[in-house]
This record gives structure tokens, C-alpha cells and sequence, in this order.
């Protein structure tokens, strides 16, 4: 299977730049991927398309703002650092600007000398391995001095943090938002609770390699990359009871699908636990446990793109595509969403 075949024409003009200002506002286009008939609403109608006894799964990974801002402590030249994954409790792996500047033995300042840092070596694709030195506690010094890492393609500065978050989440350590969630608001899901659905949380912190261009022809020799995950035995019980009294198994995001389609074994059961996963969902792909996906609109040639298409089918996902693009649906992080049901 090619790359090109998951290209689709999109205006650099419907990739959403701000977020609405109420969350459930956005459209909601629900296809269905026997039929491949569509329907139009809002977000906010979700709850009509979910029923007693339905499991909704949600990622409740934390973005850290990741981005800092500083200087070379003996040249005084501006530096760019990107929180990519932490190695220890001081340890990071991060991405630097300019890259070619910034060698081993670099000490970086940010904040006024509030947060210092020693660039220890250089590692594979240009990432830095950097230790911190600061005084107090290591995330409230990087909420006061940190920016939200947004995605390439919003050039619009985000004025209130917390709408780069999910109204649930609760562990740091993402460097993405898992999207899809961006759209619920509390009193939705005490609605959607209410209604007798059962609501599980799993744990997948999103890494910047969601955001990376397949580059190669074929999509099989596409290299993924890997993300850490955590679930718990409640919520894994949760799911597994849900399943086995016959509700369906909706997932809110590609992250939370690739993290239970990873820990799910071969008798569909969800297995609890944590690790990493590089799992790479794409049209042939035989779902073990998720039946329903709420999703974003994601972009042309993208890993999103491939996952939903295995899920609804390339030619029903291709056909939405154009007909949200007609339809002035807002796409990606910020934009609207997608049932595929």
C-alpha cells in the first residue's frame, strides 16, 4: 500500500489555528463504517450515538509545557529546547535550536538563571541527552518558565494553556495533546456517565513523532515511533466487563486505540500494565477490541489517516474527507471531530 494513496487536497486554510471557545461547540461528523452513510451534527449531540453499557475510553496524559526559551551561558546566544522524554528524575532527551550550536559541555540558562542546564551528549537524529539543575520542584519551575509545544502548523499563539489540555487530564508527560478529547466538556461526560455509559482511562503520553511526514513510498517500510503507556487493573476491568456484557468499545483518539489495540491479546482481552508501544494501525489491520472511534480530521499521508482508514475503511475515509473539506469542517488539533461508529 502507497502513502499517496491516503492523499487528499486540504487548503492550509481549514487546519484550525485557535480552539473554540466552547469545547462541545465543534461539528461532529458521524459515519458509519459498514454503510458508508454520513451524517452531520455537533459535538455536543455525541451522546445520542452512545449506549447503556458502551465503555468510552479516554487518554488522560497531561501535555508538560515543553518549549523553553534561553541563552548559551558563554555566548549569550539565543537557544531553543524542546522536552521530548525524561531519562531520570533531572534527565532529558530534548531537541535544540540551533542544533548545530549546541554541543556536549553547553551549559543553557532560561528564565532569568531560575533553570539551568548541561548538554551531556549528542544521540541519535540530533537529540540531546541535557540535565537540569534548579531550585524547588523541577514541573512548577518549567509551568512558569515553559510555552505549550504546538503542533508546526498553528502559527497562532494559544492564550490559555488549559485549552491544549483535556478537562480530565491528570498525568504529565505528554509533548502533544491527545485531541480527540479536546472536545468534552465535564458536564458532558457526567451526561454521558448519567446515561449508564461506563467511562475507563488509560495513559499514553504523545510524542512529537505523531506529528512526523511518513516519508517513505511503501507504508510498510514506514519506521513508527514509540510511546510510553500505563494501564491500570481497574481500568482494564473496567473495559473487559464492558466488552463481555456486549457494549462496544468506543476510543477517544488514535492514542487511546493504539494503546489498548497493543495491550489487548489474542482472546481480546485488555491486558493491564505499562511499557512502550510502536504499534502501526493501517487498512488490513483486524481490530482486536476497539468497535467505535471519536477521532479529529487528520492530516493528508499522515499515520492518523492510515489508523481511522483500517478502522472505517480508506475509500468511506477518503470520501468523508472531501466531503468535510466542502463542508468547511475544521481539521486537526484544533478542529472538528469525527464517530466513526
Amino acid at each position: 500500500m502507497k502513502t499517496s494513496d491516503f492523499y487528499f487536497d486540504l487548503p492550509e486554510e481549514m487546519i484550525a489555528q485557535d480552539p473554540l471557545s466552547n469545547r462541545a461547540e465543534s461539528k461532529l461528523m458521524v459515519v458509519d463504517k459498514e454503510k458508508g452513510d454520513i451524517k452531520h451534527s455537533k459535538f455536543y449531540n455525541i451522546i445520542d450515538y452512545l449506549n447503556e453499557g458502551d465503555c468510552l475510553v479516554l487518554n488522560d496524559t497531561r501535555v508538560i509545557p515543553a518549549r523553553l526559551y534561553g541563552m548559551r551561558e558563554s555566548t549569550h546566544g539565543k537557544v531553543e529546547i524542546l522536552l521530548l522524554s525524561r531519562l531520570d528524575a533531572d534527565r532529558w532527551e530534548v531537541l535544540a535550536k540551533p542544533g548545530r550550536k549546541v554541543r556536549p559541555g553547553d551549559r543553557l540558562v532560561f528564565g532569568d538563571n531560575q533553570l539551568r542546564c548541561t548538554v551531556e551528549e549528542i544521540i541519535e537524529d540530533g537529540k540531546r541527552v541535557v540535565n537540569f539543575e534548579y531550585h524547588g520542584i523541577f514541573e512548577e519551575v518549567l509551568d512558569r518558565l515553559g510555552e505549550m509545544p504546538l503542533p508546526p502548523y498553528i502559527s497562532h499563539k494559544l492564550e490559555d494553556k488549559e485549552r491544549y489540555q483535556t478537562v480530565y487530564s491528570k498525568h504529565q508527560g505528554s509533548a502533544a495533546a491527545p485531541t480527540a478529547g479536546l472536545h468534552f466538556t465535564k458536564e458532558l461526560l457526567e451526561e454521558i456517565k448519567a446515561k449508564g455509559v461506563n467511562i475507563a482511562y488509560v495513559t499514553l503520553h504523545v510524542g512529537l513523532g505523531t506529528f512526523r511526514p511518513v516519508k517513505v513510498d511503501n507504508i510498510d517500510d514506514h519506521d513508527m515511533h514509540s510511546e510510553f503507556y500505563i494501564i491500570d487493573k481497574s481500568q482494564a476491568d473496567i473495559i473487559n466487563n464492558s466488552k463481555k456484557s456486549g457494549g462496544r468499545i468506543i476510543s477517544v483518539g488514535t492514542t487511546s486505540t493504539r494503546t489498548l489495540e497493543s495491550s489487548t491479546n489474542e482472546e481480546g482481552i485488555l491486558e493491564y500494565g505499562s511499557g512502550w508501544t510502536n504499534i502501526f494501525i493501517y487498512p488490513g489491520y483486524q481490530f482486536k477490541l476497539v468497535d467505535s472511534l471519536i477521532t479529529n480530521f487528520h492530516l493528508p499521508e499522515s499515520t492518523l489517516i492510515m489508523l481511522v482508514s483500517a478502522l472505517a475503511g480508506k475509500e468511506n475515509i477518503l470520501s468523508a474527507y472531501k466531503l468535510a473539506v466542502e463542508n468547511n469542517y475544521r481539521f486537526f488539533s484544533f478542529g472538528d471531530a469525527m464517530l466513526i461508529k
